[in-house]
C-alpha cells in the first residue's frame, strides 16, 4: 500500500485557513466564520466522501486536542463521528506525550515517509506548511467560503503548485479538489 497525503481545509477568499471563532464559537465550541455560510448537501456530502475514503488521520498537535476535546462524545446516525473516532490517529508532535483519544500515536515529521494508505489532513497549519515544502501533498481539497477576513493564519506561506481537477459549487460555498502537479 502506497502513502496518499489529502490535505482538507477551510478557507476564505483571502487564503485564511484559520477560523478566529467569535460568539457562535463561544456558544458551541466550533469557530465563527465557516459557521455563518451554507454548505449544502454537497458540500457534506464532499466531506462525508474524503473522511470514508481515509485511512488514517494525519494532524498536527493544536488541531489534535481540539479534535480530541470534541469528538470522542459526538454521534451520528451517518457513521461520520464513528469514522472520525475509529480511525489510526498520527500526530506531528515534540510536545504531546501521551495522546488519549482512541487510536493516537505520536511521530516526528520524519516519520510521515513510512505512513501507508490515505492520510487525511485537516487544520493542522504547521504540518501542512512542512508537508508543501518537502512536496508530500498529493491531492489538496478546499471548500471556499464567500468571505474575506484580512487576518489569521494563511494557508499559502510557500510556494505550490497544484492542478485543478474539479470546482462545484454549493450553496454558499465553492467546493474544489486540486492534485499535485508533475512540476
Amino acid at each position: 500500500m502506497t502513502r496518499r497525503i489529502v490535505v482538507t481545509e477551510f478557507v476564505t477568499l483571502d487564503g485564511v485557513m484559520e477560523d478566529p471563532g467569535g460568539a457562535e464559537k463561544e456558544q458551541n465550541g466550533f469557530g465563527g466564520w465557516a459557521f455563518t455560510f451554507d454548505r449544502g448537501q454537497a458540500g457534506d456530502r464532499f466531506k462525508f466522501d474524503e473522511l470514508m475514503e481515509a485511512d488514517a488521520l494525519l494532524l498536527g498537535r493544536r488541531t489534535y486536542e481540539g479534535f480530541a476535546a470534541a469528538w470522542p462524545s459526538m454521534t451520528d446516525e451517518q457513521g461520520f463521528a464513528e469514522k472520525m473516532n475509529s480511525l489510526p490517529k498520527y500526530v506531528v508532535s515534540s510536545t504531546l506525550a501521551d495522546p488519549a483519544w482512541a487510536n493516537s500515536r505520536v511521530i516526528g515529521v520524519e516519520e510521515i515517509e513510512d505512513l501507508e494508505g490515505t492520510m487525511l489532513v485537516a487544520g493542522s497549519q504547521q504540518l501542512v506548511q512542512a508537508l508543501f515544502e518537502h512536496r508530500l501533498v498529493d491531492e489538496l481539497r478546499l471548500v471556499l467560503y464567500p468571505t474575506a477576513v484580512g487576518a489569521g493564519k494563511r494557508l499559502f506561506e510557500v510556494p505550490v503548485d497544484f492542478t485543478l481537477v474539479s470546482a462545484e459549487p454549493s450553496a454558499q460555498v465553492v467546493l474544489l479538489r486540486f492534485s499535485r502537479s508533475a512540476s
